[in-house]
């Protein structure tokens, strides 16, 4: 029962996580105000960056 509780925790944990993607993501656009490719790279790349450094 325990090992089951912990998987539905598991599952449940990366949703906070994505969200804070989401809003940074959001904030860095808004911020910088890129052209559109600039915009298009950094959605293949800053998640990469972002969750070596969670990691």
């Amino acid at each position: 029962m325990a090992q089951q509780d912990k998987a539905k925790r598991a599952n449940i944990s990366g949703a906070p996580a994505g969200a804070m993607w989401f809003a940074g993501w959001l904030f860095t656009i808004a911020f910088t105000q890129p052209v559109w490719w600039k915009i298009l790279l950094g959605l293949v790349i800053w998640p990469y960056y972002l969750g070596v450094a969670v990691r």
